[in-house]
């Protein structure tokens, strides 16, 4: 990497680090939606469906103002985290926050539709010789969903590395801090003689995006092959 100026090699390190932690933080949760709409009946499902799916909608500027707003320090949520020793709003933090919720729709899609593929009579033959649900998903659906899983972790990593509009208009585009990929080669090109650097921040994000599905795609066929031969 040594072809990087320190400017740029910063960005991409900041931008593996929000990507990395937007993916863990969020993997949970993520998890737990798909399998909510995938398998449990209740009222305002289809609002929680819309507001899980609302990211890849809007334009990426109003979900960074939103965030702002209720996350900012003088947001509802913002606020009383702030009295807690907690600020997103122009921090590397907030550019997680806003990377892990640009790309949750697409982790939670994936994992859905492994979640849909599963034959839901093996999860009740289970629960019908006693084992709780809680049970049933860690021993049953999770090792038959892992595909999913992976495939969606990552590719709401790539994603994340790559997401621009929510995060300027949240942490704005601060060096060292707040400036991951996308924002550095947004600074780069409005200074004249900036286009080298621009480019070869581009090719890194191509690279690195192009790794992760290729890695989404063998660890996929890899657990698969592992969950099927078991």
């Amino acid at each position: 990497m040594d072809w990087l100026g320190p400017e740029e090699w910063q960005a991409v390190a900041l931008s593996l680090r929000v990507s990395f932690w937007a993916t863990l933080v969020s993997l949970p949760l993520g998890i737990l939606t798909a399998h909510a709409l995938a398998r449990w009946s209740f009222p305002g499902r289809q609002i929680l469906n819309g507001l899980v799916h609302l990211p890849l909608i809007l334009p990426p500027v109003v979900t960074g103002y939103l965030l702002l707003l209720t996350f900012g320090t003088r947001g509802p949520v913002g606020s009383l985290l702030a009295e807690l020793g907690i600020v997103f709003a122009f921090d590397w933090t907030g550019a997680a926050l806003a990377a892990g919720v640009m790309a949750f729709p697409l982790m939670v899609r994936a994992i859905r539709l492994s979640i849909e593929a599963v034959d839901p009579k093996l999860e009740e033959a289970s629960a019908t010789l006693g084992a709780s649900p809680l049970w049933v998903f860690g021993t049953v659906t999770l090792p038959l969903i892992l595909p999913g899983v992976v495939a969606g972790a990552i590719l709401a990593f790539a994603k994340a590395m790559g997401e621009f509009g929510a995060t300027i208009t949240f942490v704005s585009n601060i060096p060292g801090e707040t400036r991951t990929i996308p924002s550095a080669i947004y600074a780069f090109l409005q200074v004249p003689g900036g286009e080298d650097a621009a480019m070869r921040l581009v090719l890194v994000s191509v690279a690195v995006a192009m790794a992760a599905l290729l890695f989404s795609e063998v660890i996929a066929r890899r657990v698969a092959a592992r969950v099927g031969g078991a």
